[in-house]
């Protein structure tokens, strides 16, 4: 071998190191179990984060049992997660701001329009902003849950089967509309669910079909009335820690963020439609009866949601007037291209992201 041949050699060798070297593989946690539409949305977010980058950034899924969701800021402050699952209402007193969307939820009727706004909205509210980044993290987007039905142990066709009912609530606006009703919304975690139902602490629960399935209420609940209550979509997906996306170059901000903004898409494909239209074909195999909501149920739901809307604009001012703007909008997008999950992501990086300097986003 030639001295010249040695040195080529070497010096192809020190190119790979260095490569090597410059890699990165982030810690990210879902905070959910393989089972959850969360962790199939981070196994894509892995898949699309080495494709957009070339392999220069890859990812290792780190489970529940290490990054459970009210770790989170924590993990993400610690460095035990680079990316995390993180969802405000969990963390009320941090996202005060943020929670002014999630206080709209009775608004939801499609699930990619209320992400979409989500996403929209945050990224422009630099109040939201702040507290994410006090928070330890940067939004880098959202998701959103199917339309919320009620899942019960007695019957309920009409308004007056509502009266004096006890529903698991997961949140204010959800407890609204059980009290509007006269039915009594209970605060409580979605995995205490079976067992309330099941001794008859409660009498049901407003939640998405989908926990027929994943928490087993199939097994105890005797009806599921379609009436259309809400989406849970305060979310923000792959947030990532402020020390990591720090160290990332503009362009590698730009690859996480394209990775990111995909697999956005596939939380509420998964969470909406995909698992949803599973559930439903399960309950209709078994006994419980599937009411569908009747037209006055649903003009009494619907007349409710617009009020609600308003009084919350009443106290919140400016950012929800502006947050119900964005669902509006969206919901007219989507309803003239669909609810393919590629080509809203394709138009959210145009309208949303391709718009923002990433050189201080989030800093």
């Amino acid at each position: 071998m030639t001295l010249r041949t040695t040195m080529m050699s070497l010096a192809g060798a020190g190119v790979l190191i260095a490569g090597a070297a410059a890699a990165q593989d982030l810690r990210i946690a879902p905070a959910a179990p393989p089972a959850h539409p969360a962790y199939y949305m981070y196994e894509h977010f892995a898949e699309y984060l080495a494709e957009e980058s070339g392999g220069a950034m890859t990812a290792t899924i780190i489970g529940p049992e290490v990054v459970a969701l009210p770790q989170m800021a924590d993990a993400l402050q610690t460095g035990l997660a680079d990316v995390g699952n993180v969802l405000p209402l969990y963390f009320a007193a941090d996202f005060p701001i943020t929670g002014i969307a999630g206080d709209l939820a009775l608004l939801g009727r499609n699930p990619h329009a209320m992400a979409l706004a989500m996403t929209e909205w945050t990224v422009n509210c630099a109040e939201c902003l702040a507290e994410f980044k006090d928070f330890g993290g940067v939004f880098t987007g959202a998701g959103s849950s199917d339309v919320y039905g009620l899942i019960t142990t007695v019957p309920v066709e009409s308004v007056e089967d509502l009266q004096g009912l006890r529903l698991r609530s997961g949140g204010a606006p959800y407890s609204r509309w059980a009290e509007n009703f006269g039915a009594t919304g209970v605060p409580m975690g979605v995995g205490d669910t079976f067992e309330a139902m099941s001794q008859g602490t409660i009498d049901g629960t407003m939640a998405s079909i989908v926990d027929m399935l994943s928490f087993r209420l199939i097994d105890v609940a005797t009806n599921f009335n379609t009436v259309p209550i809400g989406t849970y979509h305060a979310t923000s997906n792959m947030t990532i820690a402020i020390p990591t996306w720090e160290r990332m170059s503009v362009e590698e901000r730009g690859m996480f963020l394209r990775a990111a903004n995909r697999a956005n898409f596939d939380l509420t494909d998964r969470w909406a439609f995909q698992l949803p239209e599973a559930a439903r074909g399960a309950v209709n195999d078994s006994d419980v009866v599937v009411t569908e909501a009747s037209d006055e149920l649903i003009a009494a739901s619907e007349d409710f949601a617009a009020a609600d809307r308003d009084a919350q604009i009443a106290e919140a001012g400016d950012l929800a007037a502006d947050f119900a703007a964005l669902v509006d909008e969206w919901s007219a997008l989507i309803a003239d291209i669909g609810n393919d999950p590629d080509a809203l992501a394709d138009l959210a990086w145009e309208r949303i992201w391709s718009n923002v300097d990433l050189s201080t986003y989030g800093l």
